[in-house]
């Protein structure tokens, strides 16, 4: 227990801690425990138990000593934000079909897109904090970064003078996602590698037609 308090409190004083990641990704799995069984893939339990199984492993993995270059951490982290991504763009998938056939998908429509909605910013949060520079573990230790996949407005010349020293956390990824899913363009933040650009652009369709089915269910409750 004293090793894993130490290792919870060496995680905060990070420049970037990976537990603000990890909630958003527990968020994201009780958020899908929400939708409706048709919605679902399999039994309702059947998807958040192997996301909670890989979110436990991912924990432990982060809390082991050699975490800077634990390889195991990196398989855990991509494994389960791919799985919390298709899990979320299925059931997405699967609302407009209802919508399209049936003209409606039964009750809790509206609930069941704003959940999606909420989902979708917190997963591509999650996909965007692991694909830049080559993920966390990387940006935290120079020698391992990649080619940077965002720029940050505190990146730039203008901004390297109010933040020298200045890194991205899980928070400026999480306010990339949720601008993204608002205005289905960058803001204050630019996709440079053709991979950021395809991920932003699944994103803002995603959330596009999230949006358009809510629209949808407006328009044919008032008439």
């Amino acid at each position: 227990m004293p090793s894993i308090v130490r290792h919870l409190r060496a995680d905060l004083e990070r420049r970037d801690p990976h537990w603000p990641a990890q909630l958003a990704a527990l968020v994201s799995v009780l958020l899908y425990l929400t939708l409706p069984e048709k919605l679902t893939v399999g039994p309702v339990w059947l998807v958040p138990a192997l996301e909670a199984l890989l979110l436990v492993a991912l924990v432990l993995a982060t809390l082991g000593e050699e975490v800077p270059g634990s390889q195991a951490r990196q398989r855990l982290a991509v494994a389960l934000v791919g799985v919390l991504a298709v899990a979320t763009l299925v059931a997405l998938g699967l609302l407009a079909h209802f919508v399209v056939e049936g003209g409606r998908a039964g009750h809790g429509l509206v609930e069941a897109a704003v959940v999606l909605w909420g989902t979708i910013v917190l997963v591509f949060a999650l996909v965007y904090w692991e694909l830049d520079s080559g993920g966390p573990l990387a940006r935290e230790h120079s020698q391992l970064t990649g080619p940077k996949d965002f720029l940050f407005t505190q990146q730039t010349d203008e901004g390297r003078e109010l933040a020298p020293e200045w890194q991205p956390s899980f928070v400026d990824y999480l306010y990339l996602s949720l601008t993204n899913s608002t205005a289905y363009s960058p803001t204050d933040t630019m996709p440079l590698s053709p991979r950021a650009k395809m991920t932003m652009g699944a994103q803002s369709i995603a959330s596009l037609i999230t949006v358009g089915l809510l629209i949808a269910r407006a328009v044919a409750s008032l008439s």
